[in-house]
């Protein structure tokens, strides 16, 4: 293993040099929040989606670490009930990219390039990403932990030929409540599936939220941490160019605390699990 690989993830996994400032999205007509460096301009520019039951709260702290190193980062805040429309959500996004390129930020020294764009989410906001890249050419698309969608995001992600990270949790990669596997197969460019070592697929919401009373784990720091590397680093190589962070989009790196999974693999079935009455009733043979 690398020891620059080592040393390049404990450095993304804080916060970046960047000063960050909050925006309001509304301003412009779209529900949502905006950060950004303190200024720059020609700055790359991320749109995320949110998961289910959540809202653009519960992303404060990876947005924010977004905007630390270099990026202009909008989260639309809709579509939060327990009936969303993806596609709602995938319309929103594209919405927040265009307030990105059509509007001068912060003060008026803040400016997007319009060629150094991409769509990231989380659950199903992941899926509503690709359906908005489905519609709108950009540089990158990040899946983390994504989960079902309707239209199924791996029916679309055939036609999508971006370089692509899909980052799962290595305790519910094969879940039903993950559709990581697919997703990676399916993809029409470059793509790259790594597991989180011990994470799972809500691991890295922050703060209360809805999902705690439907039994959603709680916050995962560790998880949170590693994806927020793993993130920053894939896009400051794929937005950016910056050859420093290569090792994030190469297949052959070995990075720590993750696993990088081939979708097209034979996936070993699960082992069913003994309830203690069945387990009782063995010992007594």
């Amino acid at each position: 293993m690398s020891a620059s690989v080592k040393s390049l993830l404990s450095t993304l996994t804080s916060r970046g040099p960047h000063r960050v400032l909050r925006g309001n999205l509304a301003i412009a007509g779209q529900p949502g929040v905006v950060y950004t460096p303190e200024n720059g301009r020609g700055l790359p520019a991320v749109a995320f989606g949110h998961g289910w039951l959540t809202g653009v709260g519960n992303y404060r702290d990876l947005l924010q670490h977004l905007a630390s190193w270099g990026f202009v980062v909008a989260a639309p805040d809709t579509e939060r009930g327990p009936i969303p429309s993806h596609l709602g959500l995938a319309t929103d996004l594209l919405t927040s990219l265009d307030i990105c390129t059509g509007v001068r930020l912060g003060d008026g020294d803040i400016s997007v390039h319009p060629d150094k764009l991409a769509l990231v989410g989380h659950g199903m906001g992941a899926g509503a990403a690709v359906i908005a890249a489905a519609q709108r050419k950009v540089a990158a698309y990040a899946a983390l932990f994504p989960a079902p969608t309707a239209p199924a995001a791996e029916t679309l992600a055939p036609d999508l030929e971006i370089p692509a990270l899909i980052v799962a949790g290595a305790t519910d990669v094969s879940s039903v409540s993950s559709n990581a596997l697919p997703l990676a197969a399916a993809w029409g460019g470059e793509a790259l599936l790594r597991t989180v070592d011990g994470a799972s697929h809500n691991g890295i919401l922050e703060g209360r939220r809805a999902l705690a009373a439907l039994g959603a784990g709680k916050h995962e720091a560790k998880t949170a941490r590693t994806t927020r590397a793993l993130l920053v680093g894939y896009l400051n190589y794929t937005l950016l160019g910056d050859k420093t962070y290569k090792p994030f989009a190469d297949p052959e790196t070995v990075i720590p605390h993750t696993q990088l999974v081939d979708p097209n693999a034979p996936q070993e079935e699960e082992k069913p699990k003994l309830s203690i009455g069945t387990l009782a009733h063995l010992l007594r043979k």
